[in-house]
This record gives structure tokens, C-alpha cells and sequence, in this order.
């Protein structure tokens, strides 16, 4: 099971990835394993010195209870505390922000969420982004590569 946020290389320009470890409930995973979940419109933001994902939607378990989870609750993030003050001090900056770019689940059946230092792009910037995918095509499609 592995989801990209498709949309986030569009919108931003990333200088750093960081791979974050994220604090689950049993019925959250369920449904992770099943693929059940979007990247809307989350973003990352801290908390008392704790980064937060927010908006992640994962969707509820089918077969659960009363003990099934809110599906678009914060979830915490695990990172070490040297990556935490880096990440932290660079969101202050006027600009950069923190993106989910990857959801998925390790070979040990730990879920993890790969995210992304990035800073907005212009519209020129989408503009040259399309220009490059669709030259990029245009010569796979002529050349057969």
C-alpha cells in the first residue's frame, strides 16, 4: 500500500525530505492497509515543540465498532528532536512549509509518512513545470523510449 501526494510536486519546490513515523490507532491502520485514505489538502504544522499532520483523511474501518476513529483527526509525527528544531526553525521563514508527499507501510507493517520541505510555487513556475512534462512526453511518444 503506497499513496503519493501528486499534487504537492506541483504546487512546491522541495529542498529536504524526511521520513516520519506517525502515531496510529488500531482501526487507523486497518484501513491504511486496506489504501483507504487521501491527501486533500494536508499540510503539517507544530504543536508545543510536535509536529501534526492535519487533514490526512483515512478512511473509517468497515468492520468497526464504537472504537472506530475520527477520519480527518491530527495525527502526531514521529521524528528525531535534531530534525524537529531544523524543520521548526525553518517554517519560520517566510515561505517554506511542511507538505506530505508519500503514505505507506514499511516492510516491518509500520506505517510512515514520507514529508517534505517546500516552498510555493509561482504560476510561471506551474506554467514551465507543464512545458517540461509535455515536451518530456511528446519525445517518449516520438522516440519510443
Amino acid at each position: 500500500m503506497e499513496l503519493n501526494n501528486k499534487k504537492a510536486f506541483f504546487e512546491y519546490f522541495f529542498e529536504a525530505r524526511y521520513l516520519a513515523g506517525l502515531v496510529l490507532t488500531g482501526t487507523e491502520i486497518k484501513s491504511l492497509r486496506e489504501g483507504k485514505a487521501s491527501f486533500n489538502d494536508a499540510y503539517c504544522f507544530f504543536h508545543k515543540g510536535e509536529l501534526f499532520v492535519k487533514s490526512l483523511y483515512i478512511s473509517e474501518y468497515s468492520f468497526g465498532t464504537y472504537t472506530n476513529h475520527n477520519p480527518v483527526r491530527d495525527r502526531k509525527l514521529l521524528l528525531n528532536k535534531r530534525e524537529l528544531a531544523k524543520l521548526e526553525a525553518k517554517t519560520r521563514e517566510k515561505g517554506n512549509s511542511i507538505i506530505p508527499l508519500r503514505l505507506f507501510i514499511n516492510e516491518n507493517g509500520l506505517a510512515k509518512l514520507e514529508i517534505g520541505l517546500g516552498r510555493g510555487k509561482k504560476n510561471f513556475d506551474k506554467r514551465n513545470t507543464i512545458k517540461e512534462r509535455e515536451t518530456e512526453r511528446n519525445i517518449k511518444r516520438k522516440y519510443g523510449l
